[in-house]
């Protein structure tokens, strides 16, 4: 068996029914998060108001995250010409998952695969010292795959994608340093994202596949990560033809209800590109050296996390990203201008969240159908006359009455620390 293999369990009863019940794509339409039309087309989905806001809390997570860790945001154009994917290497190893180019004004055009070779201009773009290194540029930022049409699923394969991306520029000491300070942002998101790796793998090239001929790269590149991999202590296995066409690469894997994997984020050592775009830095001995580029990415593309969470979550996300985090319930009309006004100091303090009123049924009905929104806050004419919340958590519990501007603070509380847990401590009533 493998170093560090991690066997999933075998499918039990009932799995079948709770796979389907939790497939994103029947969630995300029921839920409202995303859907398709034809006239758009396959594999372009769009996002609906519900699901924007899944996608922004993760994206504002996401940049808080590099901004901390000393990353500097770009933006880069989703064109490039055929030129720079031919000196990248896509265009001749990757060309098969490209669309076709566009002449535009006697030139051709590409919708780009990857954003690496913006990267890499972005930083050729001027002079560069040792002492700026490592440079860690990170953009979300749109990209294009031409997938075929029976490939095509929800948002886990799809032809537009918004891509978690980063690149650091690095000098070959800083490569493990760099490499391991990549593989903590993945733990501590999916940490705040309630997902569980299903493994660790080292990609590798394999027979057959289109990959760069440069084999003392590829060996340095390979012998950076497996020592990175086992000074973290992480359990991996390694994976021959799965490799990026220009280098190995840490994955990490997660995986559906039925056991089935697919590749969440990366991180990978380049020695290719840099050469191809001629990069340098102007070493302490004032000779031009070569940057080595590490690519991470911490979440992937956004569409296959979100399509993850909906089936890890089931469409119960934790607080901070939920698309209502709290559903204010008036038992009846009276009660209404109590309910608006929490709802208004909750947009005061960053909060989602949305009043259900007699009008949607009873308090039972109402009351089901906010069952996936983390807290829900009934108003009755008590609650109302003292200017207390009943509040029922997601979980089940209920909460003792209290003032509402102490548990919105709560909940704020919990929401910026980007906790799994609804509520701290046991408070009954």
């Amino acid at each position: 068996m493998p170093r560090g293999f991690r066997v999933l369990r075998a499918p039990r009863p009932g799995d079948r029914e709770e796979n389907a019940m939790h497939d994103h794509r029947r969630l995300g339409r029921e839920l409202g998060l995303f859907d398709t039309d034809p006239l758009i087309g396959a594999g372009l989905p769009y996002w609906l108001p519900d699901g924007a806001a899944v996608r922004h809390a993760l994206e504002e997570y996401i940049r808080a995250a590099e901004r901390k860790a000393g990353y500097r945001h770009v933006y880069s154009p989703v064109l490039g010409k055929r030129e720079l994917y031919e000196i990248s290497g896509h265009w001749s190893h990757y060309s098969d998952d490209m669309f076709p180019p566009m002449d535009l004004g006697g030139e051709q055009v590409v919708l780009r695969p990857s954003l690496c070779p913006h990267h890499a201009l972005i930083y050729r773009s001027r002079s560069r010292s040792y002492r700026e290194l490592p440079l860690r540029i990170a953009e979300l930022g749109g990209m294009y795959r031409s997938e075929l049409s029976g490939v095509l699923g929800g948002l886990t394969r799809v032809r537009a994608i918004q891509l978690n991306d980063a690149h650091i520029f690095c000098t070959l000491e800083q490569v493990a340093e760099e490499a391991a300070g990549a593989l903590e942002m993945i733990r501590r998101a999916y940490e705040a994202l309630g997902i569980v790796p299903a493994r660790y793998r080292l990609s590798l090239p394999g027979p057959g596949g289109k990959y760069v001929a440069a084999p003392e790269l590829w060996e340095r590149s390979t012998a950076l990560l497996t020592d990175v991999l086992d000074r973290s202590g992480l359990p991996y296995e390694a994976a021959e033809g799965e490799a990026a066409f220009y280098g190995p690469k840490i994955d990490v894997q997660v995986a559906d209800g039925a056991g089935r994997e697919s590749t969440l984020s990366t991180v990978q050592v380049d020695f290719h590109q840099p050469e191809r775009f001629d990069l340098r830095y102007v070493g302490a001995d004032g000779a031009k050296h070569r940057p080595v580029m590490v690519h991470r990415s911490v979440i992937g593309s956004v569409e296959r996390a979100v399509a993850h969470l909906v089936e890890q979550h089931g469409g119960a996300f934790p607080a901070w990203l939920a698309p209502t985090q709290l559903a204010v319930l008036p038992v009846s009309e009276a009660q209404v201008p109590e309910a608006e006004a929490v709802v208004r100091r909750c947009v005061e303090l960053g909060l989602r969240a949305e009043v259900a009123g007699p009008e949607h049924g009873g308090l039972g009905a109402r009351v089901r159908r906010a069952r996936l929104v983390p807290y829900q806050a009934v108003i009755g004419a008590k609650e109302a006359a003292e200017g207390l919340l009943a509040v029922r958590l997601r979980d089940g519990r209920r909460l003792a009455p209290r003032p509402a501007e102490e548990f919105l603070a709560a909940v704020g509380a919990l929401v910026g620390a980007h906790s799994t847990a609804l509520w701290d401590g046991d408070d009954r009533s």
